[in-house]
């Protein structure tokens, strides 16, 4: 029987109360499609399965949690897995040595020139979705080499072997290849993606076939230059985490930047030598909340991540449990938790770097979240949500209180928030992204979800690098989000969201997934699925979710459906009719779970648990 077919508003009477941090398989009157990973020493888990298998090998040659997601990184750029080395990469570790969770800010910037006034120039009223003007700084291969120099124990050379080995030919699978074929007229504006991605340029069918072995000579070439800078500064006697650093110094400031640039600026885009050197990866305090004593940890409000902690902390005024498993009530809850929330993201969050200051102590504090639960009406959903006032709750006044009236009126009336419910319109909405989860035995884990690049990608030069996309997630118009308005230098707001929860001081979880602005609504679900009704982990990641888009969208024209809600096929009729009468704009899809990849520490038995979505290709592997 699947798990789709279960009656969800039933659910919650076939739960059984389980005590302690044990998990038991199927305590639910259902079978999962995957079956739960187990291991004892490590477990890697990611949206490829070659990938996954990448994390495996570094962890059978001694490699830690560190050294093995830096792999699979490596690994699901080179295989265009939704993103490519030019992409964005965030990510938490927690460190069992101080045993503080650390948050990885590797997102790129605006390049110098990319201001309001250049796009509006060009009759844009966003950065464009796609090609050299959408590109950011590249972060992904200054993340990868930060965290492995700081907390890895291996060389650049064996954490980048499975990569180098699958640039040099690997068999492409059909997603893919797939995506090669339909963004082709995209690619081949593009000169250097051209070349890499259309191997049978004229043929009815011009991107690879499935199964065919995929070169990238350029890409192998950059990641051998890597490696041989790293080599040569070993053999200088230079320390493991220095030689490292040579290497980045050679993407940032050396060949491979002044390359990257050339090729960038060669077809229309605004990266520069300077933009490139100048850009450094952080290492940050990442945002926590509590919910009922379990410690719950995002990245900072350049991520839409503290979003899921608002919600949280305004979730945490209702008994959920009650309301049983995707009932009218809890579907109806979630979803005006997340609006508020949400609405507080779309107007709130931006780069810290920059002014102004977000208020964030006020959005997170739970005095505000309690305030802001009192505004959901338990019988309708409410179009006219919007962000709230976090200032009085850390002693201010709001400086953007005419700019929050206006806002509020324009969330009804702008035609961008009359959007269809099409595919293009969901595609948007959950674009890009994958997830990479790893633990190990000494203690350490990471949660990660990189990004940018993702097919169809703009390839730089002759560096085989594939450039950002994210530029389009910034606001032009500072009536929209003053926090989030485009500046060169600046970070733009993005979906990205890595996620992680200790429990009596130990780790608990640690959980991502891939699609956009679908990210925390989906693992807030996934959260209270293991925490309210006691699913095992891998229970939870195929578990029906539901989805709100009455927010705005991140990518694209950034639209937004007011009482836009997508349910799980299986919702029962009665549901689906109390949920219409509520002002819902309901439409249905088979599998709603994902993709979810996750890890439960099992502290009882001294074992991990992992889970791994049936909605895609992500995959684990445990020992």
């Amino acid at each position: 029987m699947k798990l789709l077919r279960f009656l969800p508003m039933a659910f919650a009477l076939f739960l059984i109360n389980r005590e302690g941090n044990a998990q038991a398989f199927n305590n639910l009157p259902v079978t999962t499609q995957k079956p739960p990973l187990h291991g004892k020493h490590w477990m890697a888990i990611t949206g490829k399965p070659l990938a996954a298998t990448a994390g495996a090998m570094t962890f059978t040659k001694g490699g830690n949690a560190i050294d093995a997601a830096c792999a699979m990184l490596a690994a699901t750029c080179t295989m265009w897995d939704v993103l490519s080395w030019g992409g964005e990469t965030q990510a938490l570790i927690y460190n069992p040595k101080t045993k503080k969770v650390i948050a990885i800010n590797a997102h790129g910037v605006a390049p110098t020139g990319a201001t309001p006034e250049f796009y509006k120039s060009k009759g844009m009223k966003y950065p464009p979705e796609y090609g050299p003007l959408a590109a950011v700084t590249p972060g992904t291969p200054g993340g990868l080499m930060t965290m492995l120099a700081e907390y890895g124990t291996m060389s650049l050379k064996d954490v980048l072997a499975p990569a180098m080995e699958m640039a040099a030919g690997y068999p492409i699978e059909a997603q893919t290849a797939n995506s090669i074929e339909k963004g082709k007229d995209l690619i081949k504006q593009w000169p250097y993606s051209k070349k890499v991605f259309l191997p049978h340029l004229g043929a009815s069918r011009e991107a690879p076939d499935a199964g065919e072995i995929f070169v990238q000579k350029d890409l192998l070439e950059t990641l051998k230059k890597l490696v041989n800078a790293e080599q040569q500064a070993l053999a200088k006697g230079k320390s493991r985490k220095d030689a490292i650093y040579a290497a980045n110094d050679l993407f940032y400031k050396g060949e491979i930047a002044k390359e990257f640039s050339r090729g960038c600026r060669e077809q229309g885009g605004l990266i520069t030598e300077q933009d490139l050197a100048n850009w450094k990866v952080k290492i940050e305090e990442p945002m926590m909340t509590t919910y009922k004593g379990i410690e719950v940890y995002k990245l900072q409000q350049w991520t839409q991540g503290p979003a899921m902690l608002q919600a949280l902390n305004i979730l945490e005024n209702f008994d959920l449990k009650s309301m049983g498993y995707n009932s009218t009530r809890y579907v109806h809850t979630l979803y005006q938790a997340m609006n508020l929330a949400f609405a507080d993201r779309d107007f709130y969050y931006g780069d810290p770097a920059f002014g102004p200051e977000e208020p964030m102590k006020g959005l997170l504090s739970k005095e505000y979240a309690k305030e802001r639960s009192k505004l959901i009406n338990p019988n309708m959903n409410d179009p006219k949500i919007g962000p709230g006032d976090p200032y009085p709750f850390e002693g201010k006044a709001n400086p953007y209180l005419d700019m929050l009236k206006s806002w509020g009126s324009a969330s009804l009336t702008s035609p961008k928030n009359n959007a269809t419910l099409d595919e293009k319109f969901e595609e948007a909405f959950t674009a890009g992204t994958t997830s990479i989860e790893t633990a190990d035995e000494e203690g350490w884990v990471v949660s990660v979800t990189p990004s940018g690049g993702w097919v169809p990608s703009c390839i730089a030069g002759n560096t085989g690098i594939g450039m950002s996309q994210r530029m389009q997630a910034f606001v032009l118009d500072a009536k929209e989000n003053p926090f989030n308005v485009l500046e060169p230098g600046k970070r733009p707001r993005v979906t990205l969201t890595p996620s992680m929860a200790l429990k009596n001081g130990k780790p608990y979880l640690s959980f991502a997934k891939q699609a956009g602005d679908e990210q925390d609504q989906l693992l807030l679900q996934f959260f209270l699925n293991m925490v309210e009704f006691d699913m095992t982990v891998q229970e939870s990641c195929e578990a029906p979710s539901f989805k709100t888009f009455q927010m705005y969208s991140s990518f694209g024209k950034h639209e937004r459906i007011n009482g836009g809600l997508t349910l799980n096929e299986a919702m029962p009729d009665w549901t689906r009719k109390d949920l219409g009468r509520m002002g819902y704009k309901i439409n249905y899809q088979e599998r709603t779970s994902g993709p979810i990849n996750a890890i439960y520490f099992d502290w009882e038995h001294g074992s991990f648990w992992g889970g791994s979505s049936n909605h895609g290709e992500d995959y684990g592997i445990g020992w």
